[in-house]
């Protein structure tokens, strides 16, 4: 029975276990992934006490009409409208809401409740409005594996194994507190832990319960400071025909960090169905859930709430550059020296641009984060090409041989709306899979450009610490995204949605008439 004192996401999760209803920000009720119908009705459960659903009807993703599940499911998979499946479950019940006759603006206006970080939106709203002839059993065989194409694009797109299937639409990709065996211990950072702490026992609050970790936490609520970025990397001295300057950018992934451990035994992988662009690869909770379970003789679930993730995640590190348009130029990156190190040979870094790391004082920073230094350069290069040959369409290549052509078009207000892309990543594997990974790529690049961010106070912690604060693009925010996927020729396949991303935000840029700092249109979206 669930306790009457806990909200109605903790109740389906952690008395019921209702493992389709994710927790994305609890309780923020800002990501949308914990959905579910009442009475009919989508709700975000994180923010709904259990006591007010007493006698009403509660229906989960799982608990879906199965033709209205079925459909949706295949709609999904066939326009590519799902990747790692973690905010796909409440988009779900959204849908399944909808009355029967909508279009484009009312599954946009659904969609507000929402964000997902992975597809870029309109293979969502395209899978939303696909016609209800296309049915499937919902008793498929079991999620298809790895070894599949679209699978087999997708790991090679993310950079980890990665399941698209019937399953993983519904949620099922294998998230690590998704695995948990019941009678786990829950342990959340102390509210007042650093970083360091979280190597420690003492750095952690362990309880029976979600609630009882919670309580003797102190947990901080997430806040929207409304306080202005902050610019920390100066651009370089210098003649240049292009300046800029970027702040801090929160990855963003929707699914917070987690694992799980035994006594003596293996913690469960934070990754899970997706590589959480690179933010977990250092992730701390399997090497606390380890500590834990050895120290208290019992499996223990280590968990990041949302603010969690703000204060102890790493940033896209910001920079301050200039370029000129035979090339020649200097990248100022607020990381380490080692980290720097860790990349640069892979970069295939343009003749004569110089780049060097920076410390400044802020939250940690990651070049392992999506194309993190890398696309920077690459942005730098393609706007100074693009200037120089009096186009705003930008090119770029990775040294693997991938190659990613973009032009944007702006609306009257400045804002894009309509961005064209041209990709070649060798043989596609599955082009479905292919053109939502450069949809989202796509989707990213515009964030990056034109609103994300994350405020820091002067002591040099994050200040923004609610998932709506980073300016993630919401559906209705997202323009047309024209995608043309080249034949492989048979060439072997190779990740493209990295020079995809980078053409993007270059051409988005150029497209602007390259403002210095990003983000260009921050605050400019109601």
């Amino acid at each position: 029975m669930a306790r009457e004192d806990i909200t109605l996401l903790e109740a389906l999760r952690e008395d019921l276990g209702a493992r389709s209803v994710k927790d994305g920000c609890s309780p923020q009720g800002q990501c949308g992934c914990c959905t579910v119908l009442i009475d009919g009705s989508a709700r975000v459960s994180c923010v709904t006490p259990v006591r007010r659903v007493a006698g009403r009807h509660v229906v989960t993703a799982d608990g879906l009409d199965d033709d209205v599940r079925g459909r949706l499911t295949r709609a999904f998979l066939d326009h590519g409208a799902s990747q790692c499946g973690f905010c796909t479950p409440g988009i779900l019940c959204r849908l399944a809401a909808l009355p029967g006759d909508v279009g484009v603006p009312q599954v946009e206006s659904a969609l507000l409740a929402h964000l997902c970080r992975c597809t870029g939106w309109r293979s969502v709203v395209e899978a939303a409005l696909a016609p209800a002839d296309t049915t499937v059993d919902p008793a498929l065989a079991p999620a298809e594996t790895a070894e599949t194409a679209r699978s087999a694009r997708a790991t090679l797109e993310g950079g980890v194994p990665q399941e698209i299937s019937p399953g993983s639409v519904g949620g099922g990709g294998g998230f690590a507190d998704d695995l948990a065996p019941e009678g786990c211990l829950v342990a959340l950072p102390r509210a007042d832990a650093e970083a360091g702490d979280l190597v420690r026992v003492e750095g952690w609050s362990v309880g029976a319960t979600l609630a009882e970790a919670r309580a003797g936490a102190g947990k901080v609520q997430g806040r929207r400071s409304g306080q202005a970025l902050a610019y920390p990397v100066d651009v370089p001295p210098g003649d240049w025909d292009i300046s800029w300057q970027t702040t801090w950018v929160e990855p963003a992934y929707l699914e917070p960090d987690g694992s799980w451990c035994p006594p003596g035994g293996t913690p469960a992988s934070p990754l899970a169905n997706g590589g959480a662009f690179g933010a977990k690869s250092d992730s701390p909770v399997a090497a606390a859930a380890r500590l834990l379970a050895d120290h208290h003789g019992q499996p223990v679930r280590a968990l990041f709430s949302r603010e969690d993730v703000v204060r102890f995640g790493p940033k896209r590190p910001p920079v301050g550059a200039g370029i000129r348009l035979d090339g020649t130029g200097v990248v100022l990156l607020a990381t380490t020296e080692a980290d720097l190190d860790q990349v640069r040979p892979g970069w295939g870094t343009p003749a004569g641009l110089e780049i060097y790391p920076v410390e400044v004082p802020g939250p940690a920073t990651s070049v392992a984060l999506r194309a993190a230094g890398w696309a920077e350069v690459a942005v730098l290069a393609a706007a100074a090409a693009a200037l120089a040959a009096g186009t705003t369409t930008a090119v770029v290549t990775t040294s693997d041989g991938a190659a990613a052509t973009a032009s944007v078009d702006l609306g009257a207000d400045g804002w894009p709306c309509g961005v064209q892309v041209e990709v070649d990543g060798g043989d596609p594997l599955d082009e479905t899979v292919l053109r939502s990974y450069v949809q989202g790529a796509a989707h990213m690049a515009l964030g990056w450009v034109c609103s994300e961010g994350i405020a820091v106070d002067d002591a040099g912690h994050p200040s923004d610490l609610t998932i709506r604060s980073f300016g993630i693009l919401r559906a209705k925010d997202t323009p047309d995204l024209q995608i043309v996927v080249r034949p492989g020729g048979g060439r072997p396949p190779v990740r493209v949605s990295d020079a995809a991303f980078a053409a993007v935000a270059a051409a988005t840029w150029l497209a602007q008439g390259l403002p210095s700092r990003w983000p260009t249109m921050r605050g400019t979206r109601r």
